[in-house]
């Protein structure tokens, strides 16, 4: 009797722990973090395609977005895509001559030198105006514009136009897998 008793007392309680562990990696799961994988090539060579990453679905609760942050969001057709932040509400975004110009002042973009290195003719980003691909004169409240930083082969913005902060699920700037590129991106 004795020995049923701390039986059924041992099952209750790795039950419990059970429990309280599929309880805890729900909610880390669905509220704080979450793996993404890299499909396709829109954000070479920062993001390889197959690239697993852990996105921080807190962060832009508690704070806002910074320019050039990796961001993934629910993309017009039903699928999530992973972009770089380039606008933030309030700014107009151009380029000119391969070279980002925000609010009329030119802006660094170093995770680009890589790819702009490789290019023999052309430029990696052709020349546009907010205007020009939005029909709007700045980005208004609440939106984002977003590019791949595979700028020829990427459907960003420039196509769906501006990003709602809504549709953003998280930002992103930590792969954990495959092993040899495990790490922090910028």
């Amino acid at each position: 009797m004795e020995q049923t008793k701390k039986e059924k007392n041992e099952f209750w309680e790795w039950t419990k722990a059970l429990l309280i562990a599929f309880g805890l990696a729900f909610f880390i799961r669905y509220f704080l973090f979450t793996p993404i994988v890299v499909d396709g090539e829109s954000m070479m060579p920062t993001l390889e395609n197959g690239n697993r990453m852990i996105v921080n679905k807190i962060g832009y609760e508690v704070g806002e977005p910074d320019r050039y942050d990796i961001v993934v969001f629910h993309a017009p057709e039903q699928k999530d895509y992973i972009k770089r932040i380039i606008g933030l509400p309030g700014d107009h975004v151009a380029y000119e001559n391969d070279q980002l110009y925000i609010n009329g002042k030119p802006q660094p973009e170093p995770y680009l030198e890589p790819y702009k290195s490789e290019i023999n003719e052309g430029t990696l980003t052709e020349d546009f105006t907010l205007e020009e691909r939005t029909e709007m004169t700045v980005i208004p409240d609440g939106y984002v514009f977003v590019m791949g930083d595979n700028r020829r082969y990427s459907k960003d913005s420039r196509l769906i136009g501006v990003i709602s902060m809504e549709e953003i699920i998280g930002s992103t700037s930590l792969i954990f897998w495959p092993p040899n590129e495990m790490g922090l991106v910028k």
